[in-house]
């Protein structure tokens, strides 16, 4: 008799990609509204004279295809674009503790906001506001707070480079450095722990270094959800042959197998190629011990080789000319124990010396990693044991190897390059006053973990979002809500309506701005903006429908409105002629920051340009000119996972979806259809607290005090591939057991993905 699974619950056995990526594609396109003018505007994407796609970093290829579009950029792109509307109408006839009730898909799945709107708490419905009123009122709130830092200014990663300028430029003005921005919640941990290794935050490789690979490992990411069009890349180097060696808690399906839209062949013979060569299923928070595993590893080939008269598998040369710290390296490799390596890693030994096997064998290696590497409370330690794995053999600045953080939002690692940063250098306040006449605070400001601490105990008193969806993106949603109705004023520049404009504070105000995909037409002419992709890409974007109301505006020329309101002609910035052509801003970009020298030139150039990574040419901007080997003692990502009782839990994203956007309620790599509400486990780790597939569950965070409620209730259990001791669910839904303190204490990134719980059967 055949075992009966939990409703939504079945076996999906096709591979990624291929005929029903291009289904959902097209239910997508007819869901929204836009059956032909969606494949008309997908056509332009990621296409030298079209615009990005907001759907992730992923680089755009020297010689395009006929459609450089993946599933889920397709979703990203026919959801910014739909024909739905949320007009004055549509929040006449709903209140918002109504939409309160509505779920995350649905809110967003409403439509494009087309109106600037006011919070009306008499009514409790938001209500249309002109929008000089709007930048008033804006004015009006922040000018009346005490110090500038009483006020927060978060950005999303999908704001471009011109957008995230102007903002810096006038939150400086203003007088803070309080830049939550959503970097702080996924890859900080690259950002502040690849400069102290490598003297550089960002990736070190070009696309073009897949070609020359001789290895590829990925390391905590599932690119066939999150960054879809990397598979591409992934597919020819498997079909070369290439070894692609995994580590990650979750067999993610477009990692194991794919079938290649583009590929004639593949879809007219429903056939698929597989992609990982190993797959190594480490406990979630394990990433370090894996690391220091295959370091001791190669170590240890390296002894061999040498006893055996060989010349070891070091790259000697380079560590004596280029680094420092390898001696302090090998002592603490020494002293960690293979026995606690494979306990900690969940891994057994022979796994892990097979993969270092593949690494030493290699002359070219390439180490990809996403989120599961960073989203850790010791993610800067993941970060920089990758780094030190890849220069035990050289695999910095050389043709076909390099570190590869894989990023999501499209500009995640242009803002920060632009100045949304809260820890200003010398270097960007040098150029700011060069630029402008004035030199800017030079206090640290907030981040976001900060920014919402301060809302919570009454320190911050405003709160502008130039997009995002900052409360339901945050750990610990009971604080994180409670801080945000604690504010006197919030403002969100959006291009749909999300939980977190639903939050309302004293005063609420809710604007309307340009997609990707809009027209963005200025006093001079049609406007172009520009995006930095993972691999330090720079190129221009430009859209072509036209914006779902009149009343829309752009990013840049909302920021404006706000700076011009707040503060006058102070410091003589004409805000009006930066707006009137973002030329202008660009060359006030390259001001400010010099390697974006002939800005406006090289950008015009199709495909962009690369900024300079110093390390990508063994440059190293550290203290001492060197790249640094850089120890962890540490093997448990907490001290509470060593725990038999404890599980480990990882937040990942379902195929049907985007961060916090929801474009449906089916996960089907995963076998999880019509519904979010489940959490993945081993049966045997089921069956040990005497639970089976389909139980309700509760779910408890165990990081916070005494008094905090971290907790999933009425969950239903699914077993599923995952090691023992680790579980999985989907975010935003289990931020909630997660402590707004539980980070890594050196970035502060959350850690989304280890967090110790305990699970039970449901209490009701």
């Amino acid at each position: 008799m055949k075992k009966s699974r939990p409703p939504g619950i079945r076996p999906y056995d096709h591979p990624a990609g291929g005929w029903d990526a291009l289904k959902a594609v097209a239910k997508t396109l007819a869901r929204q509204q836009i059956v032909a003018q969606g494949s008309r505007t997908l056509l332009k994407a990621n296409q030298p004279e079209g615009f990005d796609c907001p759907g992730c970093a992923w680089p755009d290829p020297k010689h395009t295809s006929s459609f450089e579009f993946c599933e889920n950029g397709a979703k990203a792109i026919t959801w910014e674009s739909t024909a739905k509307r949320t007009d004055a109408s549509f929040f006449s006839n709903h209140t918002v503790s109504e939409l309160w009730e509505w779920t995350d898909h649905e809110l967003e799945d409403a439509g494009r906001l087309t109106l600037p709107l006011r919070y009306n708490p008499v009514v409790d419905q938001y209500e249309p506001i002109d929008w000089d009123e709007a930048f008033g009122l804006i004015a009006s709130g922040l000018n009346k707070l005490g110090p500038p830092d009483q006020a927060e200014f978060y950005t999303s990663g999908r704001t471009s480079n011109e957008a995230a300028f102007l903002y810096q430029l006038f939150v400086r003005a203003y007088g803070t450095n309080n830049f939550p921005d959503c970097s702080n919640m996924c890859h900080e941990a690259t950002s502040v722990g690849l400069p102290k290794s490598i003297g550089v935050g960002k990736g070190t490789i070009t696309l073009e270094d897949f070609d020359h690979a001789d290895a590829i490992f990925s390391f905590g990411h599932n690119p066939g959800t999150n960054h879809p069009r990397m598979m591409t890349t992934l597919h020819q180097a498997a079909r070369r042959g290439v070894p692609i060696i995994v580590f990650n808690p979750l067999k993610e399906r477009a990692l194991e197998r794919f079938a290649a839209p583009q590929d004639p062949l593949e879809m007219v013979t429903m056939s698929s190629t597989p992609i990982a060569s190993a797959y190594h299923q480490v406990r979630v928070g394990g990433d370090l011990a894996a690391l220091k595993g295959l370091m001791k590893a190669v170590f240890e080939l390296d002894a061999a080789s040498l006893a055996a008269g060989g010349d070891g598998v070091l790259d000697r040369p380079f560590i004596d000319e280029h680094t420092s710290g390898f001696d302090d390296l090998r002592v603490d490799l020494e002293a960690t124990g293979w026995e606690k390596l494979v306990a900690a890693s969940g891994l057994t030994k022979q796994a892990i010396v097979s993969a270092a096997g593949v690494y030493a064998n290699a002359e070219r290696v390439i180490v990809c990693y996403g989120m599961g590497i960073t989203q850790h409370a010791r993610g800067t330690s993941n970060v920089q044991q990758i780094a030190n794995l890849l220069m035990l053999r050289g695999n910095i600045g050389r043709q076909g190897a390099g570190i590869a953080p894989i990023r999501g939002h499209s500009n995640v690692q242009g803002d920060p390059t632009v100045g949304i940063t809260e820890v200003p250098n010398k270097a960007l306040l040098d150029g700011m006053e060069r630029a402008f006449g004035f030199r800017p605070p030079s206090k640290k400001g907030h981040n976001a973990i900060e920014a919402v601490e301060a809302a919570i105990d009454g320190r911050a008193k405003a709160l502008i979002c130039l997009g995002g969806n900052l409360a339901v993106a945050m750990s610990d949603q009971q604080a994180t809500f409670a801080g945000m109705r604690n504010l006197d004023l919030s403002v969100h520049i959006a291009t749909k309506l999300n939980r977190s404009h639903l939050l309302t504070a004293r005063t609420t105000l809710v604007l309307p701005c340009l997609g990707r995909t809009d027209l963005d037409l200025q006093a001079s002419g049609p406007q172009s903006v520009t995006v930095e992709d993972s691999m330090s890409m720079v190129h221009a974007s430009r859209g072509f429908l036209n914006p779902p109301g009149e009343s829309v505006r752009s990013e840049p020329a909302i920021i404006a409105g706000i700076a011009k309101a707040t503060l006058g002609d102070r410091h003589g910035i004409d805000w009006d002629e930066m707006i009137a052509n973002y030329d202008l801003i660009r060359d006030k970009i390259e001001e400010v920051f010099p390697q974006f020298s002939e800005f406006n030139t090289r950008v015009r150039i199709p495909g962009g340009f690369r900024l300079d990574v110093a390390a990508s040419f063994r440059r190293w901007n550290t203290p001492d000119g060197k790249a640094n080997f850089l120890t962890c003692p540490e093997l448990f990502e907490d001290s509470l996972s060593a725990d038999e009782d404890v599980l480990m839990l990882t937040t990942i994203r379902s195929h049907g979806q985007y961060n916090t956007t929801i474009y449906g309620l089916d996960d089907r790599y995963r076998g999880v259809f019509g519904r979010r509400d489940v959490v993945f486990m081993n049966t045997e780790d089921l069956a040990d607290r005497g639970l089976k597939d389909g139980d309700r569950i509760d779910v408890l965070g165990l990081i916070g005090g005494p008094d905090d409620k971290h907790l999933v209730s009425g969950f239903t259990a699914v077993t599923y591939d995952i090691p023992r001791g680790s579980i999985a669910g989907y975010y935003p839904e289990m931020n909630v057991v997660m402590s707004l303190h539980h980070y890594d204490r050196q970035s502060g990134t959350p850690s989304y993905k280890g967090v110790p719980v305990r699970v039970t059967a449901a209490a009701s």
